[in-house]
């Protein structure tokens, strides 16, 4: 049975035993933890080494996705969006996750954007516009969420202005809402997922605006290119055209296998640009996992797991909201951590298939 598409489950059904479970899982997590050490004198790209790795992350993701949900009504992109896109992700992979913990995830979401109806449909949207919208159709639509009436709603904000050519941008929160590429591809994705029949005219009006704005618009740092190649993925741009977006990408690999977030020699690989990367190269771009440029990345990211199953990444956003302990390690960089921790695990799961000779079905 899919979980997150039978809704007639009661949303509270799980909370019970929420907590035994996740005690489970850090069980499970420092198990794994002491079998690192043997599974990382192998050769740093193999399936052990991935697997390991994976099952130390997605415990953790977990717990924060719960953790926002008690200190968050409202939906976010880096508490809710990423680490369900991840759990989805590893459960296609044969990865153990707690449905119950995932559908809790869905109906908050889906609570959410309720609350924000008369907002979608005035055309306005909710706090964080369409990168906020896009994130949670695209979660809701990977975890298998039948269209609905609110789904629809959201799909028509997403086309309420027809004279735009694309999606913007308009927060400032770096780097997760920072980038019209990535309210374009968010954008795109959600339209794909769940635009209504009498929506049709309107999104190809969109998409036509918005593949003639990708072709001519240069990116400036990784985030524009990773949802540019995404978004010309998903407006079936020429193979070229994709080919040397995947290009560029690849060509901004540092020495240490990874990739860094903004141009420039004094800047640093970091695990949120190595993943998103390494995503979109492998979804959009066509690279294989066995691509030497793609084994240097997962062997950066395998470097820099903390034994916790977490990884680290510095904010550059300045802090607006009211501090919280989501469960993710970190402290004031725990926002951009999850989501980077989300975007390592994501690039290792492509990965671990892809070594073991099955593929995933999910989609860009």
């Amino acid at each position: 049975m899919n979980i997150a598409k039978d809704r007639r489950l009661p949303a509270g059904i799980y909370r019970v035993t929420r907590m035994r479970r996740l005690n489970q899982w850090r069980l499970m997590a420092v198990a794994c933890a002491v079998m690192e050490a043997g599974v990382m004198a192998a050769e740093p790209a193999a399936p052990g080494a991935l697997r390991a790795a994976i099952e130390k992350s997605i415990p953790l993701l977990q717990e924060t996705a719960v953790g926002t949900s008690e200190h968050r009504e409202c939906f976010t992109c880096h508490g809710h969006a990423m680490p369900v896109l991840a759990m989805v992700e590893a459960q296609r992979r044969g990865f153990a996750i707690d449905a119950g913990v995932l559908r809790e995830q869905l109906d908050h979401t889906v609570a959410d954007l309720e609350r924000g109806r008369k907002r979608y449909l005035e055309g306005r949207g909710q706090g964080g516009g369409f990168i906020r919208a896009g994130y949670a159709l695209w979660m809701l639509d990977e975890a298998g969420w039948k269209p609905d009436g609110i789904t629809g709603v959201v799909s028509g904000y997403m086309v309420h202005d027809q004279k735009a050519d694309h999606w913007r941008n308009t927060a400032n929160r770096p780097p997760t809402e920072v980038s019209d590429f990535t309210a374009t591809f968010l954008a795109l994705r959600s339209l794909d997922g769940y635009g209504t029949k009498d929506q049709q005219d309107r999104i190809a009006e969109r998409r036509r605006r918005a593949a003639a704005w990708l072709r001519r618009t240069k990116v400036k740092e990784t985030e524009d290119g990773v949802f540019r190649l995404l978004a010309l993925k998903r407006v079936n741009a020429g193979k070229e055209e994709i080919a040397e977006a995947a290009r560029e990408l690849q060509a901004a690999q540092r020495a240490d296998g990874g990739w860094s977030q903004l141009p420039g020699e004094g800047e640093k690989s970091d695990p949120y640009a190595t993943g998103s990367v390494l995503y979109a190269l492998h979804r959009a771009g066509g690279m294989g996992a066995d691509d030497e440029s793609y084994r240097r990345g997962l062997r950066y990211l395998l470097g820099t797991q903390h034994a916790d199953g977490s990884w680290h990444v510095k904010s550059r956003s300045k802090p607006f909201q009211t501090y919280y302990e989501s469960g993710y390690p970190h402290k004031k960089d725990q926002f951009v951590s999850m989501a980077a921790g989300s975007w390592a695990t994501l690039a290792m799961l492509l990965a671990v298939d892809e070594f073991s000779g099955s593929g995933g079905k999910g989609s860009p």
